[in-house]
């Protein structure tokens, strides 16, 4: 199927293949209700349902951990509204890399985009999808740990029948976000339902501000927990390109969605509470099937189903929006340029798709992935600051850019001061790991002096890399994108 062009411009399909100065191009195939899962299916992955403790022990008591919940989710509001913004005046796959890079220069975007693509998405991918393998095979071994061949085996497959999805149709992929998103939320509706009964029953016990922690460090580090909760409330940034009436429909999609998950969370943690001790929470390694085994009886195993849904479906996510963020980067000039190409049958970036397939294959070889996370987490968090820090930037340096939303001010100078404190605290008070995290940032200058910075290589090089790219676009049936620099 090819591309033609109407007199006015606009794309339709047509049944023959493109014309010279033809070209493909990624389509807006997504609906607001699409949207709206992309964001939702994200954010939930298995954070809330395995390990709440991180808040409850940075907090101290139950109360002062749900206020946390609530704040991180009003944090994550502000971010997304400023991302909204940002997102309609840089309409450009990539999101914040597209936006550091129109404000910033191509330098500080490329350290932004080496962390992203080469660290935290494909290790995001490889843990998750581990989580999912662990909760499919935990009912077939009651007595113990599935074995760790296993786990990785299907986490693998799982990652690889994702990344066929992706590589066919991306409305294959949203349809998979779609149901696995209401799988994770009906789930959490059985949990948040059954909390309703607990506290109708009058099991309130364990609501209070006793033991609450009050030191600067604990608090920066319980909303830390927090805001890696509702990390991918910025996925949709990525897709902006394939989202239809994207002025419309992304700050909808980005207000639904940030509204429910805050109010789910916190529905959720109330639920837990209703039923477990702050003890009980911080000994169990999975606190949504500690819940179900105290009162779900027989049916219990449910929950690890739903577990496994949720992460699938968040796998999913991952992969839809990070091939995006490599082909956003290859658009630029910072990546091979063969992840700029786009499948001409299937309309879909198929390079970027299978490339960080390999490399959260290569991840999952890795015994200490969590560790990595770890290490870059306030890098991220820094980033989106950064980010955000280019709405007061840009109204300064290009005031006459079109901006369909317009936020207050008030709205990036908060979300960026409260950035600072969570991610400056966090460094004085792990400074060996945040140590590791800016050692893994830094690897980035050599790579960008050598393949980017340096313009004039020797010869062999760009054959070498040419034939590759040719050999690679024959074998995918790949072409290059109609308008690269739009991306």
């Amino acid at each position: 199927m090819g591309v033609k062009r109407k007199e006015d411009g606009s794309a339709v399909e047509a049944d023959v293949a493109p014309a010279e100065d033809d070209g493909i191009e990624l389509k807006p195939k997504m609906s607001l209700l699409n949207g709206v899962t992309v964001i939702v299916g994200s954010i939930i992955g298995s954070g809330i349902f395995i390990s709440p403790t991180g808040v409850l022990e940075n907090t101290g008591s139950v109360n002062a951990s749900l206020v946390v919940w609530v704040l991180s989710g009003v944090f994550s509001m502000v971010g997304a509204y400023c991302y909204a913004e940002l997102g309609c005046m840089i309409s450009k796959s990539g999101a914040d890399y597209a936006y550091i890079m129109e404000t910033f220069g191509p330098f500080i975007a490329f350290m932004r985009l080496w962390v992203e693509c080469m660290i935290v998405r494909p290790c995001s991918q490889a843990i998750v999808a581990l989580t999912f393998s662990l909760y499919v095979l935990k009912p077939m071994y009651t007595d113990c740990d599935p074995p760790e061949e296993s786990t990785r085996l299907l986490a693998a497959c799982c990652i690889v029948l994702l990344t066929f999805i992706n590589c066919w149709d991306v409305k294959w992929a949203t349809r998979v976000q779609d149901i696995f998103t209401y799988a994770k939320l009906l789930a959490l509706m059985v949990i948040i339902t059954t909390g309703v009964y607990q506290l109708y029953a009058g099991h309130t016990e364990h609501f209070t501000f006793v033991n609450t922690k009050t030191e600067v460090t604990s608090i920066a580090l319980s909303f830390y927990s927090g805001l890696f909760a509702y990390n991918g409330w910025n996925y949709l940034n990525f897709v902006i390109e394939e989202l239809k009436d994207p002025i419309r429909n992304l700050p909808r999609a980005i207000a639904i969605s940030c509204i429910l998950v805050t109010v789910v969370y916190v529905f959720t943690n109330i639920a837990f509470y209703t039923t477990l001790s702050p003890q009980e929470v911080l000994t169990s390694e999975a606190v949504a099937v500690t819940f179900a085994d105290r009162l779900y009886g027989p049916m219990a195993w449910t929950i690890p189903v739903f577990v496994a849904l949720s992460t699938f479906g968040a796998v999913n996510g991952i992969l839809l929006t990070s091939s995006r963020l490599f082909y956003a980067g290859a658009c630029e000039g910072q990546m091979p340029q063969i992840l700029t190409m786009i499948q001409i049958n299937r309309l879909t970036p198929t390079p970027a798709v299978i490339c960080i397939c390999l490399l959260s294959l290569i991840y999952l070889q890795i015994s200490n992935i969590y560790a990595l996370i770890n290490y870059v987490g306030f890098a991220t968090w820094l980033s989106i600051g950064v980010s955000v820090l280019c709405i007061p930037v840009l109204r300064f340096t290009q005031p006459d850019l079109e901006r369909p939303i317009k936020v207050n001010m008030f709205f990036p100078v908060v979300y960026i001061g409260a950035t600072l404190f969570v991610t400056i605290i966090p460094i004085i008070a792990s400074p060996v790991e945040t140590g590791y995290g800016c050692l893994m940032i830094l690897t980035s200058i050599p790579v960008y002096g050598v393949f980017i910075f340096w313009k004039n290589k020797p010869m062999i090089f760009h054959k070498i890399v040419g034939c590759l790219t040719r050999y690679l676009q024959i074998l995918l049936m790949v072409t290059t994108s109609k308008t690269p620099a739009k991306v």
